[in-house]
């Protein structure tokens, strides 16, 4: 049996809280207990809203950050003893949410492509081709390679971004919220870019975003994340059609609709303003919908 491309297992990340005496007087829970998996050449879309631990697990599964407990295994592997070496590089790449601080304004698009080449010790002779080969790919012509990013688009800048990230050819690539700076028609294109090179390349991607619309097309399987766990997962079709979880309902209905269809299709929760919902704050909604479900039935 074939071991899937990203396996997680228990991930846990605590962070200390300190008092002014630099006593650990609790901790804050960013990741906590989570679990899930993804097949070879599948997209999974991880979705929650800020703070929910997203990007902290994408960084533990770059080695930016150590795991407090838990597993992370990539093409069957634990990546514990290869944090930070050209092995799990050639392995993982990851695609950023702004691509206008990811790329350096002092160096050209070519040399910011060539960085992961000169790191992973491509020979410099066939360096321009490559570079040439990866703009090629995201459908730039070879002369942006002259380029600078302030020069760019934003669906530019993030299309270099890609191809940097595809420069050592990595088999999983993680898209933290890769379209989120950008405007919504520049979206469709780069997701539709996204899929072609998925198909390709034989990709699997790891999808964060807080924005629920843009996994319905995209990925394969979605995960809800809430305050570090979680809460719901399995096919996108399913989870969009038939949510279990009140905190997925409440991310269904923030969803912007086009159409009396889409809106018909909308959880109809009371939405909130501010931070994420408590645990107590979702019981109440649940109460109120009961209620509200109630009092429609009756007769006037």
């Amino acid at each position: 049996m074939t071991a899937p491309m990203l396996e997680i297992r228990n991930l846990r990340k605590f962070f200390p809280i300190r008092n002014a005496f630099g006593r650990h007087t609790g901790d804050v829970r960013a990741v906590d207990d989570v679990s899930f998996s993804i097949e070879r050449g599948a997209v999974y879309g991880l979705a929650g809203e800020s703070g929910s631990g997203k990007s902290t697990i994408a960084r533990m599964i770059m080695g930016l950050e150590t795991p407090t407990s838990g597993e992370i295994l990539i093409d069957g592997e634990s990546i514990a003893s290869s944090f930070g070496t050209r092995a799990h590089g050639k392995k993982v790449q990851m695609v950023f949410q702004n691509p206008g601080s990811s790329l350096n304004p002092r160096r050209t698009v070519g040399q910011s492509v060539a960085v992961p080449l000169d790191a992973h010790g491509h020979p410099a002779k066939d360096r321009a081709r490559r570079i040439s080969e990866l703009l090629d790919m995201v459908q730039l012509p070879p002369n942006f390679a002259e380029r600078f990013p302030h020069e760019l688009s934003g669906g530019q800048k993030q299309r270099v971004a890609i191809a940097r990230a595809l420069a050592v050819a990595p088999k999983l690539v993680v898209l933290d919220e890769p379209t989120s700076a950008l405007d919504v028609s520049v979206q469709a294109r780069v997701i539709d870019l996204l899929v072609d090179l998925g198909r390709k390349l034989d990709l699997t991607f790891l999808f964060i975003s807080h924005d629920l619309s843009l996994m319905r097309n995209f990925a394969g399987r979605v995960g809800i994340l809430y305050r570090g766990k979680i809460v719901e997962t399995g096919p996108t079709a399913d989870v969009f059609v038939n949510p279990q979880h009140d905190y997925t309902r409440l991310l269904l209905a923030s969803v912007p609709v086009i159409s009396a269809e889409e809106e018909a299709m909308r959880p109809k929760i009371p939405l909130i303003d501010g931070e994420i919902p408590t645990a107590e704050k979702l019981i109440e909604i649940r109460a109120l919908n009961t209620k509200n479900s109630f009092n429609e039935e009756q007769p006037g």
